[in-house]
């Protein structure tokens, strides 16, 4: 397909739907069809994952670098390259998802996650373990961008927020639950039981439908309406919804495909920053580097680091629920400024802890004060900035350029992780209060970036919330 992107005043929209953003198109079922339910979850089983393949490393380093006699740099290397696997998935997430579509993308990155679980399985040198883990990366790559943007495009907007975000709380529960079953079993069988959440999912595609939207958008309308019928019940009305994603679909087919250069023209403006400014400032509020290090962060601060890790399960996985719960009451925005303003707290009580520790004071409080910064630092991440950045990425690409836009903001997501991880112990080294000072700081422009650009998607159709935003885009 030519990817030369239309003229920015080529109108995105008819103007009915530019302008009146307000209007309600469909009724919202009274009760949750069980097939979109079973559908969201067959989705979400990738999401768990993602969270165990990030947890993996953290229970088995002593086993592997014992059985494998590795060094510290190159267990170093087998932690970090997932982070690369995931660039390179990224980049081509967008667009397998588009031409291939969701599921086909979703069974592709299991295929590559269960050649790379099977990898460090039979491992018995390095290079194995990092061709495994390469892979890996490749799958969750791929993962973290069609999830979220699948389980978008088959929910109505009043449930939308609320089932995107059970992505991120199956990512918590995936890495929570690695770290716990880690702490009794060898790294190889650790390793085989990875490969169960893989093939429930690969197995499952076949028996759910693909979204509708992408079906629209690849002109097979019949199956598009059919899948629709079955994700809101045999019994509901879907004429006014269909005919919304219909008519949409059909204004893009005058347009090409915008690869990602084509992204940068004034109508995707508003869009792309939002999506790409949200991702950055996820990632550079320092969430990797405190999660991934928690356990030196404790030690550094006097404080234990098995108890510290436990608390931090525990507010992280009831905190990710509340957020989940709470996604479509108060909205995408309220959410994402409690967030925002949490994790710039806890940095800050962090920051302190180490200020008062190389002041020589309050010895004794100190290290509580590091738990509490940390234990509020992820309380508050997981209830909004963890997952909305995410949810909201789904939501705001129309369907001509949702594929390079999403590769594009998941590279971005990716290349910042890598950064910060890799970062972080060097920043610790040169001054722990100055770097949770700094982490403090990124979530405090956090606020005002939501404030001022962070548009609110709460009760909005996909295709009303992309004509408000690039219709405004338009205009400037």
């Amino acid at each position: 397909m030519d990817n030369k992107t239309s003229d920015s005043s080529t109108p995105l929209l008819p103007t009915s739907y530019a302008a009146n953003d307000a209007v309600d198109f469909h009724a919202e079922p009274s009760s949750t069809p069980t097939t979109l339910i079973l559908t969201t979850l067959v989705a979400v089983f990738g999401s768990y994952v993602f969270g165990s393949a990030i947890g993996y490393s953290s229970p088995t380093q002593s086993g592997i670098m014992r059985d494998l006699d590795l060094g510290v740099a190159q267990y170093s290397i087998f932690g970090s390259i997932l982070t690369i696997g995931a660039m390179i998935g990224a980049v081509a997430s967008g667009r397998i998802a588009d031409y291939a579509g969701r599921r086909v993308a979703m069974g592709f990155s299991q295929v590559f996650c269960i050649l790379g679980w099977l990898a460090i399985t039979f491992s018995k040198v390095a290079l194995w373990l990092y061709v495994g883990r390469l892979l890996i990366g490749c799958g969750i790559g791929l993962l973290s961008y069609v999830v979220p943007v699948y389980v978008a495009e088959i929910t109505p907007k009043n449930l939308r927020g609320a089932f995107t975000a059970v992505h991120q709380l199956m990512i918590c529960v995936g890495m929570s639950l690695t770290y716990l079953i880690g702490a009794y079993v060898n790294w190889r069988i650790l390793a085989l039981i990875g490969i169960i959440p893989c093939l429930v999912q690969l197995l499952s595609l076949p028996f759910i439908p693909d979204s509708p939207r992408w079906l629209a958008k690849v002109g097979r309308m019949k199956e598009s309406d059919s899948a629709l019928q079955r994700l809101r019940g045999k019994n509901a009305d879907v004429y006014q919804e269909a005919t919304e994603i219909r008519d949409y679909t059909e204004s893009f087919q005058r347009q090409t495909e915008a690869s990602i250069i084509g992204l940068f023209q004034i109508q995707y403006l508003k869009s792309l920053t939002v999506g790409v400014g949200l991702m950055i400032l996820q990632q550079f509020g320092g969430i990797n580097g405190i999660v991934f290090y928690a356990n030196s962060i404790f030690i550094s601060s006097g404080f234990s680091e098995s108890i510290g890790t436990v608390a931090m399960v525990a507010v992280k996985i009831p905190m990710t629920t509340l957020g989940v719960l709470l996604m479509d009451k108060s909205g995408r925005r309220p959410l994402l400024l409690v967030s925002a303003v949490g994790t710039c707290l806890g940095c800050f009580l962090a920051a302190l802890s180490f200020v008062l520790q190389d002041l020589h004071k309050w010895k004794e409080f100190s290290p509580v004060l590091a738990l509490v910064g940390v234990l509020v630092y992820v309380g508050s991440y997981s209830i909004g900035i963890g997952a909305i950045p995410w949810v909201i990425m789904s939501e705001i690409f129309p369907i001509n350029v949702k594929g390079s836009a999403g590769s594009l903001v998941t590279l971005v997501s990716w290349l910042c992780s890598w950064i910060v991880s890799y970062a972080f112990n060097f920043l610790m080294s040169w001054s722990s209060a100055g770097t949770f000072f700094m982490f403090s700081s990124i979530c405090g422009f956090t606020v005002l970036f939501v404030a001022k650009l962070v548009p609110e998607t709460k009760g909005r159709t996909l295709e009303e919330i992309q004509a408000s935003l690039n219709s405004l885009s338009s205009k400037r």
